[in-house]
């Protein structure tokens, strides 16, 4: 096998690039049955199309590298096909820090990327807004941010500066951690404003909405990606906006599906459930074993596919052994080892081929793979206490007792969540949710150690 041809193969495994819904559809893999039926069509879009135009406001939760940007863009497409204009963005790509990140980012985001997708709307809907703001805008010009080149004139000749001006704004909030707190300060206090605005765009842009289509959606991916800062009371940024700033989020007057951190989801279910239109719906990681502990031999064979996939798409004649990988079991330790995690299955088969100048994918590349990754896993693990949470998970599969360390364990995927669509006792469907520590934990000394000494 060429040197060529091996770096395709190994490009085929990109961890952070989800599956366009045209292009890639050779490659996807449902999971549905793995994933304790979920089926984003039916959980999030079909209550679209039956919403009567009335706005709804749904969260998408999971593990980062679940597979959520798959699906979401496969939703887009689900939509689009029926009548609907899907406005979709990768929210952390260009408009957020997932690092630092609050509400007022999150608009102004979402307001550039309405603005530059809804050509047919009016956007001097905005000058009134930026003329009473003009003065703070021409402050910020102090910094690395241009605006002297912006000057808005009323009328039609300003549109296109309004649609350049956010993307400027929503841009150095990303790009400028210096600047980041000066454009807030000047922003904060006029939010209720802005959205009082942009909804307003947002009703002209309905009117307007391209032929044939009835509903306008819009989806903000990669928020599951803000990493949570606990503040000095003790809550964290994901509660200050997903929760104090719901109300807001919601008020888009459109269609909107937000990604939200898994431990959010799993921490304040109850509250998110009240605040939005439904429960928040999650994408559990694909099941490899059963709730008991057995193995689930269709899950672990989807993710043998998945790799199958990408491999066939580039090499078409090769066979999976001995051509890629030196034998079956080679194969199967990395999808045990990954969980169940799509983007983590996808790193390991990467990693190996790192170790090696030439196919196939040897036992030692793949050791050394897990082994580097487990390392990984286990600096993200502070202290004893975390230790003997995760031992107690392992041994319980459930999670009980202090959920601020459940909420970072789930959050850096020491914890991972499953769910299997099982029967009861009398023969009735049951979704089972429970959880586990990622395989990667498991033969790191400190939890074998806090595993050992757990009291009975």
């Amino acid at each position: 096998m060429s040197q060529d041809l091996l770096s395709q193969i190994y490009n085929a495994f990109d961890p952070f690039q989800p599956l366009d819904a045209e292009k890639d559809q050779d490659l996807y893999v449902d999971f549905q049955k793995a994933r304790g039926n979920a089926k984003i069509e039916r959980d999030l879009g079909r209550k679209i199309e039956r919403s009567q135009n009335k706005p709804l406001a749904q969260l998408y939760a999971g593990h980062r590298g679940t597979g959520k940007s798959t699906e979401l863009l496969r939703l887009k497409k689900y939509l689009e096909e029926r009548k609907c204009h899907v406005v979709y963005f990768a929210a952390d790509e260009g408009d957020i820090d997932p690092e630092d990140a609050q509400y007022t980012d999150i608009l102004i985001a979402c307001t550039r990327h309405l603005l530059e997708n809804l050509k047919q709307a009016d956007r001097r809907i905005f000058l009134p807004w930026l003329e009473a703001r003009w003065q703070d805008l021409i402050d910020l010009a102090l910094t690395e941010i241009k605006f002297d080149d912006l000057k808005l004139e009323i009328g039609a000749k300003a549109t296109n500066n309004v649609s350049e001006l956010f993307a400027k704004l929503s841009t150095s909030i990303r790009a400028i951690p210096s600047e980041r707190q000066k454009i807030r300060d000047k922003l904060n206090a006029h939010t209720v404003t802005l959205l009082q605005t942009l909804q307003a765009f947002i009703a002209d842009a309905k009117r307007k909405l391209p032929d044939g289509k009835e509903q306008l959606v819009v989806i903000v991916d990669n928020l599951d990606r803000v990493v949570p800062i606990r503040r000095e009371d003790g809550r964290t940024n994901h509660e200050e906006i997903f929760i104090d700033r719901a109300e807001q989020l919601r008020g888009l007057g459109c269609h909107v599906i937000y990604t939200i951190p898994i431990s959010i989801a799993y921490s304040r279910a109850n509250d998110l459930a009240n605040l939005y239109d439904r429960e928040p719906s999650v994408l559990p990681i694909t099941s490899i074993n059963t709730p008991d502990g057995k193995p689930y031999e269709e899950g672990r064979q989807e993710l043998q596919d998945l790799i199958a996939k990408r491999v066939h798409r580039h090499a078409s004649e090769a066979k999976l052994f001995p051509d890629v990988f030196e034998s079956e079991a080679v194969l199967l330790r990395l999808c045990e080892m990954s969980g169940g995690h799509v983007r983590d299955l996808l790193r390991l088969v990467r990693t190996a081929f790192d170790y090696i100048d030439e196919l196939p994918l040897t036992k030692e590349a793949v050791d050394l793979a897990i082994t580097g990754t487990r390392d990984t896993y286990r600096r993200s693990v502070e202290d004893e206490k975390e230790w003997k949470v995760l031992a107690q998970v392992s041994r319980d599969n459930i999670l009980s007792g202090e959920a601020v360390i459940y909420r970072k364990l789930l959050f850096s995927r020491c914890i991972l969540q499953y769910a299997f669509l099982g029967a009861n006792e009398d023969g009735e469907a049951d979704l089972l949710i429970w959880y586990d520590v990622h395989p990667l934990i498991r033969g790191i000394q400190q939890f074998e150690s806090a595993l050992k000494n757990l009291p009975a």
